[in-house]
């Protein structure tokens, strides 16, 4: 087992995550703003006292904070959480209201919130699409090679020669694809159809729950089939192909987050797997001393955590904003303001619960309280 990484390491690599990755989360917004015509009053490197700044050609007070935790982005006439006109902002000139938030159509107030994560996105398939050019794809058919002893692949009788065709009915091309729809679900009951011989046949299992363990002693809990592959060949992708296998890893680990996320408030998983800056503190020391590689991999994974929870349907995210403007585009007319205020309210004080219970969780998993 490695030693855990040092408290330095951990700020280091948390700074090297969060930082950047929250940055372009903010000017994927600017970026998009500017495109639809709205003025950008500042954006901020950083939180808390300016350390320099300088005023660009469209007027954008760019500065460079203290404290290195992302930033963000300050839109003309977005003056409160939920986006709602303010006094000051219908006192102003026609002309001027419609280079503000508030004065774009619906399509684009929806675009600007929505470039945020999909910014995120956009840097997770970045950087794995670059691991798929440089270190090409191992192409495996879903063909069982040997079956693992008290393993559930020898309870229900696979043998070496099977090949998995499907998986609740969803095709499988790929033993990568097949891993995928196993790890995440344990306890789950699952049926693989498979053919041997020339014969298809259906067989029904309890995916077995694992407990793995890596080189630091995180622990983590997953489903495990029990059947091996055969080798298989790297073979080398270009650019094109190396950006789709981006999208579809991307797409497979957001429904690998969601379906944890359902499997917690099913009770299927227990709520102390929830993680919150601290324990993204302590993976990222972790990563960090692994290398490079490791790290860039997991800053990947970061960012898509990012932007899925962004995404989340939950007043005070971009989701929340994303759903009161499919509420208004239904409506034909935007939520009553005391009604958006009372939302964004009880998201704000959902929001610092949840990172109240997550910091809490984080800190009673530290080694210096027994764990």
């Amino acid at each position: 087992m490695s030693e855990s990484p040092s408290v330095f390491l951990m700020i280091v690599g948390f700074l090297l995550v969060l930082g950047p990755l929250v940055t372009l989360h903010e000017l994927g917004h600017l970026l998009v703003g500017r495109w639809c015509g709205v003025r950008v009053d500042a954006f901020s490197i950083g939180f808390g006292r300016p350390l320099l700044g300088w005023t660009d050609r469209h007027g954008t007070h760019w500065r460079v904070s203290a404290l290195p935790l992302g930033g963000y982005v300050q839109f003309a006439g977005d003056m409160n959480p939920a986006s709602q006109p303010s006094p000051e902002w219908l006192a102003l000139p026609r002309e001027e209201r419609s280079h503000t938030f508030q004065g774009r159509p619906l399509w684009q107030r929806a675009l600007i919130v929505a470039a945020g994560p999909f910014a995120n996105f956009a840097v997770a398939v970045a950087i794995l699409a670059a691991f798929n050019l440089a270190y090409g794809k191992y192409d495996i058919p879903p063909v069982v090679s040997a079956v693992t002893e008290e393993a559930a692949a020898a309870g229900i009788g696979l043998q070496p020669g099977d090949r998995i065709l499907a998986v609740d009915g969803s095709k499988v091309e790929t033993f990568e694809e097949l891993r995928n729809r196993v790890v995440p679900n344990p306890g789950v009951d699952m049926i693989l159809t498979v053919r041997r011989d020339g014969r298809d046949f259906d067989t029904h299992f309890v995916v077995p729950e694992v407990i793995e363990r890596d080189t630091f002693g995180n622990e983590f809990r997953i489903g495990r089939l029990g059947v091996l592959a055969a080798p298989g060949d790297v073979v080398p992708v270009g650019p094109v192909e190396a950006v789709a296998m981006g999208v579809r890893q991307t797409g497979d680990i957001v429904v690998m987050m969601a379906q944890g996320i359902g499997q917690i408030l099913t009770g299927r998983r227990s709520v102390e797997e929830l993680g919150g800056p601290i324990k993204i503190a302590k993976y990222s020391g972790e990563q960090l001393s692994l290398g490079p590689q490791a790290f860039t991999w997991f800053v990947a994974l970061i960012s898509i955590n990012l932007a899925f929870i962004n995404l989340l349907p939950i007043p005070a995210l971009d989701g929340g904003h994303l759903a009161f403007y499919a509420l208004e585009a239904v409506r034909r007319k935007p939520v009553g303001q005391r009604s958006q205020e009372w939302a964004f309210r009880t998201g704000m004080a959902l929001m610092l619960a949840l990172m109240f219970f997550v910091t809490i969780n984080d800190l009673i998993s530290l080694p210096i309280f027994g764990s």
